[in-house]
């Protein structure tokens, strides 16, 4: 047999737990060579650059197919 608690816990403490469970949103910034929205310390999709040095081919516009 598993072990049992001593005590019921109370929805408070439970709580007051379960409330540094949550989620936080990922922080955007401007890439500084095309200007579009990533994420930070990431590979800008859409000009492959990181920290201003060419790494990846850039993705394919969507617009463009």
């Amino acid at each position: 047999m598993g072990a049992l608690p001593k005590q019921r816990i109370s929805k408070a403490r439970q709580g007051r737990r379960r409330s540094q469970d949550q989620l936080s949103p990922v922080s955007l910034t401007n890439c500084p060579r095309c200007g579009e929205r990533k994420q930070t310390h990431y590979v800008c999709p859409s000009c492959g650059t990181y920290n201003g040095t060419p790494v990846i081919e850039p993705r394919a516009s969507k617009s463009a197919s």
